[in-house]
């Protein structure tokens, strides 16, 4: 004899605990645009999709001695998806690692020492891994220096953004490219293109997504 309460509502299927940035990653459209204020006094920045769906927003905080990124899904900071610390003093060999909200890992970024004092060259790495799953490279460095040095001639500075475009990809150690971060023309702001280009996992395509962040933060406090 059936037992079931023909009343009683349909049973839901469990979601993994860990799925959460897979499921907030479904349906994400390419290119993304990561943009940030440039008059803040805390780095804020938010990556929106080609949809138009806001997928992260960011707040760093200010007078630490660690770096220290939050990492919300979107301006209301009412849901909190990711956080990024330094695992020390800010220097040329620190270390960017990448946690969700439950403390699990999403991997980590580290600038490449001195091979990144002319030209950026970022490590990337997936979690646990000592040995980077992910390089970054500037591709164009001299836009980045004419860019960052007429930047700083008054009006002319309002312009150059739409002559000097840096680029950086990422590519798997293998040379596969994965993700290019392009910088885009914009007044007031700092505007980002992120393309696609290769196979990811959600947790790499995060980790890349938050590595681009990272990179343009620091990126931006050298000029």
């Amino acid at each position: 004899m059936n037992t079931n309460n023909p009343y009683a509502p349909p049973a839901m299927p469990a979601v993994p605990l860990t799925d959460d940035i897979a499921r907030h990653l479904q349906g994400l459209q390419y290119p993304l645009t990561l943009s940030f204020k440039i008059l803040a006094l805390a780095s804020q920045a938010t990556v929106v999709d080609a949809g138009g769906r806001v997928v992260l927003y960011t707040r760093q905080k200010i007078l630490k001695f660690r770096e220290h990124v939050e990492i919300f899904t979107d301006s209301t900071k009412s849901t909190r998806l990711a956080d990024i610390r330094a695992n020390k003093v800010i220097d040329w060999s620190a270390r960017y690692f990448s946690t969700d909200a439950t403390g699990g890992e999403i991997g980590s970024v580290g600038r490449r020492g001195w091979r990144s004092l002319w030209k950026a060259h970022y490590e990337t790495f997936n979690p646990g891994d000592n040995v980077p799953d992910f390089a970054i490279r500037e591709e164009n460095a001299g836009a980045k220096v004419a860019d960052a040095l007429l930047g700083e001639i008054p009006i002319l500075g309002m312009f150059t953004g739409y002559f000097f475009h840096p680029r950086y990809l990422a590519t798997r150690t293998d040379g596969r490219p994965a993700m290019r971060l392009t910088k885009q023309p914009a007044f007031f702001e700092g505007r980002f293109r992120i393309d696609q280009l290769g196979e990811l996992t959600p947790r790499e395509e995060l980790n890349l997504v938050l590595s681009f962040l990272m990179l343009v933060l620091l990126e931006r406090r050298r000029g």
